[in-house]
């Protein structure tokens, strides 16, 4: 490079800084790379940038090289015009390097004064052939590591579709299993159901001169047997192959089960207030089996006539429900007193009020066991509905007034 410091005298500097700065950015701007080896070349054929001379004409394989990232990870189209923009190249450096007009020949040439064209003729075909091979086995570097890349994501997508074929069988299993079980259940649920309900029909028309509490009770039976033989038969529909397709419990059917247990001489007094709103399936579906559970409790415990109070406060950001029934009803030396059993009775409720977005509390108030359930629907929902909300009035009044069920926040709760 001359004598020091050499580097700001040396005629190779600015085509070496060039050439590094092409590789540098070949992989985050290929096209950017392109142009900086085109930037060299025409100043060089401009006399702006100085030409090769043979210590250094080395200097242009640095295209090559960023020729190799560009083919190691761009696209399709940017690895032709590459490709193509490196042919023209070669071709533009061979005649910078033989021509009188620049370098005078280089390395291994010695300096001709016979024009350029005999010296491309003698010389031009062996230059161009040289800088080829090297451009070609830096390319195929580049295309070596892009198919090793492209191996190794394929052995990748290989492992993860052998996984996925996996589950799918585990999969199949499982369903297969389900419908099996659905087959012994219909074998044994339903048809137990169904013989339970027309045995009970049938004894209760034979034997219509017994009292009137034995002839309710069979009746009781009767349709307890054919609403159990009814949700058995959803579920049942339900575990298919195309998952649980059947028609769950909705809102709209608290009524028709408040009816079937007053049947059951439970004395239940139901009211709301609000406008109700729009739940999603799943909210509705959580609402009717906490119903379900509290009235089914309710009867468990306390037997025949006891009294529950339904409450569905539509006026807040959501559906609030309250449930309360003597404290007997509840069964406190199992539910309050005892350990809960996960996933049945009050856990399962709190679960569903849980997987529905909103919370239940449940334990003694008083003399009275109390469920609080609360469900959101948006507060949007509310602001909508909360202009023509309705309290209860008349008995329903007196009757909430004399126990008021909203005084069963989560804080009153006894755990368990």
């Amino acid at each position: 490079m001359g004598p020091w410091p050499g580097l700001n005298v040396w005629p190779g500097t600015v085509p070496l800084a060039l050439m590094t700065l092409a590789i540098a950015v070949s992989v985050w701007q290929p096209l950017a790379s392109l142009a900086l080896t085109a930037l060299l070349l025409i100043g060089q054929f401009l006399y702006v940038i100085p030409a090769m001379y043979s210590n250094h004409w080395a200097i242009y394989i640095g295209s090559f090289i960023a020729l190799a990232f560009i083919l190691w990870t761009a696209g399709k189209r940017t690895v032709i015009i590459a490709v193509s923009a490196n042919a023209v190249f070669i071709v533009a450096m061979t005649f910078l390097m033989i021509s009188w007009r620049y370098s005078y020949g280089v390395g291994w040439f010695y300096p001709l004064y016979g024009g350029d064209r005999v010296a491309l003729q003698v010389h031009g075909w062996q230059l161009v052939s040289v800088l080829t091979l090297i451009a070609a086995g830096c390319a195929a570097v580049g295309l070596a590591l892009k198919l090793y890349q492209e191996r190794g994501s394929l052995f990748h997508a290989r492992n993860i579709a052998q996984a996925g074929l996996k589950e799918a069988e585990i999969d199949l299993i499982v369903e297969q299993e389900r419908t099996r079980i659905a087959r012994d259940l219909h074998d044994v649920l339903a048809h137990s159901l169904a013989v339970i309900a027309a045995q009970a029909d049938g004894t209760r028309y034979l034997s219509s001169d017994q009292p009137k509490a034995v002839l309710n009770a069979l009746e009781n039976i009767a349709s307890s047997a054919r609403g159990a033989l009814v949700d058995a038969q959803r579920v049942i529909e339900g575990v298919r192959d195309d998952g649980m397709v059947a028609p769950q419990p909705r809102l709209s059917d608290v009524a028709p089960l408040v009816a079937r247990m007053r049947q059951g001489s439970l004395a239940i007094h139901r009211s709301e207030s609000g406008s109700p709103v729009e739940l999603t399936a799943g909210q509705e579906l959580a609402v009717f089996r906490i119903v379900q559970e509290c009235l089914t409790n309710a009867l468990k415990h306390g037997g025949r006539g006891t009294a529950v109070r339904l409450h569905f406060d539509w006026s807040g950001p959501g559906l609030a429900l309250h449930a309360a029934s003597a404290l007997a009803a509840a069964g406190t030396a199992g539910e309050a007193d005892g350990p809960e059993r996960v996933g049945r009775g009050i856990p399962g409720m709190r679960e569903r009020a849980h997987l529905a977005g909103g919370w239940l509390t449940a334990g003694p108030d008083g003399e009275q066991f109390r469920v609080t359930a609360f469900v959101p629907y948006g507060l949007h929902a509310a602001g909508a509905g909360g202009a023509d909300d309705r309290e209860a009035t008349g008995p329903e009044r007196a009757e909430l007034e004399a126990a008021p069920l909203e005084d069963a926040r989560p804080e009153a709760a006894v755990r368990g």
